[in-house]
C-alpha cells in the first residue's frame, strides 16, 4: 500500500467511525444570553483552566481555538448543568446556536487571569475553600476548548467531585483529520501541565487527582516522568489518584516512562477497552502498533506497577466506546465513590503493601449493572461478572 493510499484509508476510517464529515463547532459561549427559572438549573461549576491555547480571534464563542500558544494562558469558566441531565450525558447543541440552560450545559461566564501569580492566587482560594482538593483533568484527541471545558463540568457534577476541578487543555485541533497535529500539540505542552501541576502543589491542596484522557495520557505520563526525573514525582507527597483513561500511548513507550517514573505509591489505574474504535484508528496511524488502551497483555502492564481495570463488556456512550470512564452512567458514579475517599485513605485502607490495588477494589465492590469488569494488580487478577 502507498503512503498517499494508507492517508486515505487513515482519513476515511476517521469519518467513519466518527460520523463527522464537517459541521460541528467549538463555540462555548452564547452570542446573547438566554435565561430561565432558576429551578431549570441543577448546579452550576467554576471550571478552572490552564490552557496552551491562543485566544479565539476569528471567532470569540470559542474564548480559545485549536492554535498554538507559546506561553500557558490561564482563565476560569462558569457553566450550569440544567437540571434534565443524565448521568454521563453532555447535553448541549451540535450547532452554533444559543446553548439553553434549561436543556444544555450552559458557559454563562469566562474571567480571563493576567498570568500565573493571579490565577494560582484564585485557584488557590478555591482549594481552600472547597476541601483541599484539586481534580486535574487532560483531555484527548480531537477535543475543541470547549469539549474539554463539558467533560469536566460532566465529571465533576456527576462524581460529586469534593474539590475544585482545573483544565489542562493543550492545542488539540479539534479535527478528527488533525492527528498529527494534535500529537505534536501534546508534545509541546508537557512543560506546561509540568509548571500547572507544580503551581497546584504550592497551593493548601493535600491532594491533586489527575484525570487524563486518550491523547492526554501522553502528555499526563511525560509531565509525569519529568517530575520523576527532578526529583518530586509526588509533588512533595501531594499527588493524588492518576487515572489514565483509554490511553493512546504507544504500549513500549508506556513501559519506558513507567520504568522513568517508579512504581506509584498512590493508586495509579489504566482504564482500557478491547473495543475502542478511536483507538484502532490511532493503531492504524502509528504503523499498527498496539496502544495502552486497548492492550491485551493486563499482566504485563499491572508488572509496573498500576492497576489495569478492561471494561471491554461494559457498555459505552456512543459507538467508539472510547469514554466510558465517563459516559457510562454505572461506570462515571463508581468512580465517583472512589475518588470522593481522598487517595491518601484509600493507600492506607489498602493492604500496605498493595496501596494501588485500591482503585480497582472500589469500582469492583459494586458493579451491578455492568456486565463484567476485569481488574489486574500486580498481585492478584479479579473478574466481577454481574450477568447484565
Amino acid at each position: 500500500m502507498t503512503v498517499r493510499s494508507k492517508i486515505f484509508l487513515v482519513v476515511a476510517f476517521a469519518l467513519a467511525v466518527t460520523g463527522c464529515a464537517g459541521g460541528k463547532t467549538h463555540d462555548l459561549l452564547n452570542t446573547t444570553a438566554v435565561t430561565v427559572p432558576a429551578s431549570d438549573i441543577a448546579a452550576t461549576h467554576e471550571i478552572f483552566v490552564a490552557t496552551t491555547r491562543k485566544r479565539a480571534t476569528k471567532d470569540p464563542r470559542q474564548v480559545f481555538d485549536g492554535d498554538r500558544s507559546p506561553t500557558t494562558s490561564f482563565a476560569s469558566v462558569e457553566v450550569t448543568v440544567p437540571k434534565v441531565h443524565q448521568v454521563g450525558a453532555i447535553e448541549r447543541v451540535r450547532s452554533s446556536a444559543n446553548s439553553n440552560p434549561a436543556k444544555d450545559f450552559t458557559a454563562t461566564e469566562v474571567e480571563f487571569y493576567e498570568g500565573a501569580p493571579q490565577f494560582a492566587k484564585a485557584v488557590g482560594a478555591d482549594i481552600a475553600m472547597r476541601g483541599d482538593r484539586a481534580l486535574v483533568f487532560v483531555h484527548g484527541f480531537n477535543n475543541g476548548f470547549d469539549d474539554g471545558i463539558y467533560r469536566l463540568t460532566q465529571i465533576a457534577h456527576d462524581t460529586k467531585y469534593p474539590g475544585t476541578p482545573v483544565l489542562f487543555s493543550w492545542a488539540s485541533s479539534g479535527k478528527t483529520t488533525g492527528y498529527i497535529y494534535d500529537k505534536e500539540s501534546a508534545n509541546a505542552a508537557r512543560d506546561d501541565l509540568e509548571e500547572t501541576l507544580r503551581m497546584l502543589a504550592k497551593t493548601k491542596a493535600k491532594s491533586i487527582d489527575i484525570i487524563a484522557h486518550s491523547m492526554g495520557t501522553w502528555v499526563t505520563m511525560e509531565a509525569l516522568r519529568q517530575l520523576a526525573i527532578t526529583g518530586d514525582r509526588d509533588l512533595s507527597d501531594k499527588l493524588g489518584y492518576v487515572i489514565l483513561a483509554s490511553p493512546d500511548i504507544d504500549v513500549d513507550v508506556f513501559k519506558k516512562q513507567m520504568i522513568r517514573y517508579g512504581k506509584p505509591d498512590k493508586p495509579f489505574a489504566i482504564l482500557l477497552s478491547g473495543d475502542d474504535r478511536a483507538l484502532r484508528l490511532s493503531s492504524l496511524i502509528s504503523g499498527d502498533k498496539p496502544r495502552v488502551g486497548d492492550y491485551g497483555d493486563a499482566a504485563d502492564l499491572a508488572s509496573y506497577g498500576v492497576s489495569v481495570i478492561d471494561l471491554t463488556k461494559t457498555k459505552g456512550g456512543d459507538r467508539l466506546n472510547h469514554a466510558k470512564f465517563a459516559d457510562n452512567p454505572f461506570l462515571v458514579q463508581l468512580l465517583g465513590d472512589r475518588l470522593r475517599a481522598p487517595a491518601g485513605l484509600a493507600s492506607e485502607e489498602a493492604n500496605p503493601a498493595q496501596p494501588i490495588d485500591n482503585l480497582g477494589q472500589g469500582i469492583g465492590k459494586a458493579v451491578g449493572s455492568v456486565a463484567e469488569i476485569v481488574i489486574t494488580t500486580p498481585f492478584r487478577v479479579l473478574t466481577i461478572a454481574t450477568g447484565g
